[in-house]
């Protein structure tokens, strides 16, 4: 194999590692996306039953049942924690299978 050659081979294998890479860093922007949608979807669920109620939810079936608020629950895991009526629960979404830093 000539220096040449080598050299070529070199950059086709950076270059592939380098698009490896990409993909995997563009597919778990994707899935941070797609869960911040989730979570801004429940927490204007949340919002919009404080208006029209008075008081926050204690659950997130709650929001489903009197809202149609809807997501893919085999695809998401969220933990609403509601606090007192009158404060917005913490809500958090992480996509089943993603290991948390």
């Amino acid at each position: 194999m000539s220096r040449s050659d080598f050299f070529k081979l070199a950059i086709v294998a950076c270059v592939l590692v380098l698009a490896v890479v990409l993909v995997g860093r563009i597919d778990r922007a994707h899935s941070t996306a797609e869960a911040d949608i989730v979570r801004d979807a429940i927490r204007n669920a949340a919002v919009t039953c404080y208006a029209v109620e008075g008081a926050y939810p204690d659950s997130v079936d709650y929001l489903r049942d009197h809202y149609q608020l809807a997501y893919d629950e085999s695809r998401y895991f969220v933990t609403y924690e509601a606090f007192a009526s009158n404060r917005i629960p913490d809500i958090y979404v992480t996509e089943r299978g993603q290991v948390l830093p």
